[in-house]
């Protein structure tokens, strides 16, 4: 096992000197994402982020926050690892922000005031899910939904995601689609990439 896991390492240090922005940059998620403690995005929003979090229980919600300054172009995905324990969750999220119209759906947390939201829905319990496989993190996925557009209105922003079926579980917040590592990137690449592949960063045994 440790020989193979410094053979992963090295692997991925080639992968990183030869390709520095091949891939998303990862994070694993190490205190609950709540509203008093958010993901902040202290870079660029568009910069490529991979962030392996969790629903602690069926009714966890997770925030991420970012400053709008200028027009962005805001992108955001949520994932699931294809295993057979995570099957069954489909993560909702909402990119909330000041200006945007009031949604239509109920919303599992409270809007600030001003500040309105765009729900990106999953696919329904039951319904087919399509998956691809990663090879930056050797895994396979299933499809998520996705947002893609450009926003200018300045102020704090927000995601949030959660489990609407009340399903808890691992899943993976994708911010930015933009591919850029700057050399701190690269260390949390060679520290939390590894750990992936091994399934370290899982809460929920993949079976």
């Amino acid at each position: 096992m440790k020989r193979l896991f410094a053979t992963s390492v090295l692997s991925l240090i080639v992968l990183c000197v030869a390709h520095p922005a091949i891939a998303h940059v990862p994070y694993i998620e190490k205190r609950d994402f709540s509203e008093e403690h958010p993901f902040v995005v202290h870079d660029s929003v568009e910069n490529s982020k991979a962030i392996y979090a969790w629903f602690e229980t069926a009714i966890d919600v997770d925030v991420y926050t970012f400053e709008v300054t200028k027009p962005v172009r805001v992108y955001v995905q949520a994932l699931v690892i294809a295993c057979p324990s995570l099957k069954n969750l489909l993560p909702w999220f909402a990119v909330v922000g000041p200006g945007l119209p009031l949604p239509d759906e109920e919303l599992p947390f409270n809007l600030p005031d001003g500040y309105g939201a765009i729900v990106v829905k999953n696919k329904s319990p039951g319904e087919p899910r399509d998956t691809f496989y990663e090879p930056f993190s050797a895994k396979t996925y299933y499809e998520g939904p996705t947002f893609d557009q450009e926003m200018s209105t300045r102020g704090q922003w927000y995601i949030y995601y959660w489990a609407p079926y009340h399903v808890g579980g691992d899943y993976v917040a994708v911010i930015g689609s933009k591919e850029s590592f700057s050399i701190l990137d690269t260390f949390r690449s060679l520290i939390n990439t590894p750990k992936i592949w091994f399934n370290l960063e899982l809460h929920t045994k993949c079976r």
